[in-house]
This record gives structure tokens, C-alpha cells and sequence, in this order.
């Protein structure tokens, strides 16, 4: 993808004297080449373009709203999130949800939070299951951070962020989130990783709840009623009761986890059929994308169709990555409210259990540690290697049946 590496030398030019690292209260070393975040990391910066807007906040590079037509011409918030800047960083030291962040340095799960390189063996921060693995980068991740806003325009921006080998993760990373609004109406996400001194693991991937039919109805408050169509999901990767991989991979045909069709399937159909840790009935699923020939790394590559009958609004998804996160909002728990934009019945609406569904595009899960699947091409990076490039398009439309 010429073009995607051209934009990464560009910049990589343009950003390497306004990089953040640092979260609320957490500079960063003060021999570091680059300066700590200063400003205000909940603030929101807003976009605009033909039939879709959306808001932004440095804090984890994280998207806090996005807003495109529905069937009767209305805007409706189809992203969760929060009103309030700061409630995302009492979620961090709370619930944890990772709502509409970047997550980093390596995105999902990595068993025992080790793994080895070239026979170096790192021991990175772990975070979860009482110390069995690491979680989205560590007990402080990329969603922890302040991302600096490098150039901010009507309908794009861009944040930046440099990594000093935290979290135990080996190297330096220069990281560059860009996020563009085009009048498609779409959203265009490019997560772009340098390291700079030594080989890494990296695997950044966006982490933003929907909701497409925006909880205008008692029926849109859970997406059971929502359509969702992988055409290549022809396979996911089994997992045992902590969400670990076991390094087998299963066949999706004819399971609760066949989406493959072309009309796609209702997410409440099997879901309760579905896995999601011991004891958790759900999607919570690494799919692997069976991508046609010679389309390997193909950004415009249609993988993924999300549609919500309650207000028309369908979902397609491009993206150059060979796997797909599918999390059916199994932990929710009716707790938190929904934004204001999203309050539309009598009562307050919470975000419930199957309230939404997250998409992850990255590659297979601790892949790293799992070498018979040959992905150490797309998931270790090194100073003299291609970047890391994570292209993701969301397209938008009305379906109105």
C-alpha cells in the first residue's frame, strides 16, 4: 500500500516535535527527545462532513461520539461513550470499558505476558486474571495516555504519541492516529506504528462500542435484533476459559459463530450458544478473515456488514487486517447510562448486557506466542522493517426494510 506508507514518512515529518506520553498527573522522563503533553485531555475536538459528524478528545485518541442519518433523516449517536470528558478517566479506574479508545501497545490478550524475539525474552506489566496475561498493552495502555493533536482540521485529525518501551514492551514507538470524516458519509481510521531501536510486537486496534440503532426504541437496547454479515469469517481461534488461545483454530460453518452468509444473521440468534469465558454466554470471539487471493492486505476489502432494523442505519466495514475482535457486550451490566444524545425513551436508558458490540480490526490474538500460525510478518515490526499500518473505513447507509 504505497500510498499508506508515503502518508506515514509525511507524518512522521510533521510530528516529531509534538508527541504526548503521558497520562493525567504522569510526565514522562525528562531526557525523553520528546516533550510531555501539555493542554487539556478532555477536550473535545469536533469533525464534520456531508451526513456525519463526530467528537474526539485526546485522552487514548478516543472517539466520544459519532452522529449519521438514520431512516427518517435524523442524526442519532451510534458510538457509546460519555457527556463528560473525565468520567473516561474514572471508566479507567473503575469499569474499565476501553470505550472508543486506542488500545496498545498490542491490542487483546497475551498469554503468561511474555513473549520472545530473536531469543530475547520480554516480561511485560500483566492485568488481568490475577497476573495470567496482559490485556490491550498493560495496566497503563495506549487508552491510558495523552495523544498530542498534531494537525486538526473541518473534517480530519490527527494525534500522536511516543512510546519509551513502557509497560515492560521492548523499543521505542512512534505512533500516529488519524481519523478523517468523508462525505461517503464514512469514518476513516489509520493507526500508523515506527519503532525506532529494536524489534516489537505491535498491534494497535480501535476499541469503539456501537450501537446502530441508538437506543431509540425498547427494542434497540440491546443489538439482538441487529444483522451481522462476515463473509470471510471462516474460521476463529479457540480459546480456553480465561479467553486465552488454546492454538487451535475451529471452523465457523454451521456454528453459533457463522456469519458468513450473505444476508448475515441476527447477533441474538446463537448468542447465547456462544463462548465468552467460563461461565459467559456470548460473543467475545476472534475471527479470522479468510480474505480472497491476492487480497491479503487489500484496504478496500468489505469484511464486515453491520444493520439495526430500529433505524435503518447499516454498517460496512474495509480494512487491510486479517482478523476481527466480535464482543457482544457480554459484561455490561445495566449500570451506565447511556450520553444524552442516546436518552430517548421515558425512563433512563442503560447500557444493558448485549446493549452493544464491539469491533476490533487486528490481527490474531497473541499470534506472537503462537508461531505455528506464521504471523510474525504482520505482528512483530523492527527499525528496518515496514510499519505497522492498521486502515480501517466504516461506511454508512440506510436500509430501510
Amino acid at each position: 500500500m504505497p500510498s499508506l506508507i508515503t502518508s506515514t514518512a509525511l507524518l512522521f515529518a510533521a510530528s516529531t516535535t509534538t508527541l504526548a506520553f503521558n497520562t493525567p498527573g504522569n510526565y514522562g522522563p525528562s531526557d525523553s527527545a520528546f516533550p510531555p503533553f501539555s493542554g487539556d485531555p478532555f477536550q473535545k475536538y469536533h469533525l464534520t462532513a456531508k451526513g456525519i459528524n463526530a467528537s474526539f478528545i485526546p485522552y487514548g485518541a478516543r472517539l466520544t461520539n459519532l452522529f449519521v442519518k438514520d431512516k427518517n433523516d435524523c442524526y442519532q449517536d451510534v458510538a457509546l461513550g460519555y457527556d463528560d470528558g473525565e468520567q473516561y478517566l474514572n471508566d479507567t479506574e473503575t469499569d474499565h470499558t476501553f470505550f472508543g479508545a486506542v488500545v496498545g501497545r498490542y491490542a487483546n490478550r497475551i498469554k503468561n505476558s511474555t513473549f520472545t524475539i530473536d531469543g530475547e525474552t520480554s516480561h511485560i506489566v500483566a492485568n488481568e486474571n490475577d497476573g495470567k496475561d496482559t490485556l490491550h498493552g498493560g495496566a497503563v495502555g495506549y487508552d491510558q495516555r495523552n495523544w498530542t493533536v498534531a494537525s486538526h482540521t473541518g473534517n480530519s485529525i490527527t494525534f500522536t504519541f511516543y512510546d519509551t518501551a513502557y509497560q515492560g514492551f521492548p523499543g521505542d514507538v512512534l505512533n500516529v492516529a488519524t481519523y478523517t470524516l468523508t462525505d461517503g458519509p464514512a469514518l476513516i481510521n489509520r493507526l500508523i506504528s515506527i519503532p525506532f531501536n529494536k524489534a516489537t510486537p505491535i498491534m494497535l486496534s480501535n476499541h469503539i462500542y456501537w450501537n446502530l440503532g441508538a437506543f431509540t426504541t425498547p427494542s434497540s437496547v440491546r443489538i439482538l435484533n441487529d444483522t451481522l454479515s462476515m463473509p470471510y469469517a471462516q474460521r476463529y481461534i479457540d480459546t480456553d476459559g480465561i479467553l486465552i488461545p488454546t492454538g487451535e483454530i475451529n471452523i465457523t460453518n454451521n456454528t453459533a459463530y457463522d456469519f458468513t452468509q450473505p444476508s448475515g444473521k441476527q447477533l441474538g440468534t446463537d448468542i447465547l450458544d456462544a463462548f465468552c469465558s467460563t461461565g459467559c454466554q456470548g460473543y467475545d470471539t476472534a475471527f479470522i478473515l479468510d480474505r480472497p487471493r491476492y487480497s491479503n492486505e487489500d484496504p478496500e476489502l468489505e469484511v464486515l456488514k453491520l444493520w439495526a432494523p430500529s433505524t435503518g442505519i447499516q454498517m460496512s466495514l474495509s480494512t487491510n487486517m486479517q482478523g476481527l475482535q466480535i464482543y457482544s457486550c457480554d459484561g455490561q451490566d445495566g449500570t451506565t447510562p447511556v450520553k444524552k444524545s442516546q436518552q430517548h425513551l421515558n425512563e433512563t436508558t442503560y447500557v444493558e448486557q448485549y446493549g452493544c458490540v464491539v469491533i476490533e480490526a487486528q490481527d490474531w490474538i497473541d499470534g506472537i506466542n503462537n508461531p505455528q500460525w506464521g504471523r510474525d510478518q504482520w505482528q512483530i515490526f523492527t527499525p528496518t522493517s515496514e510499519p505497522a499500518v492498521n486502515y480501517q473505513k466504516y461506511q454508512f447507509s440506510v436500509v430501510d426494510q
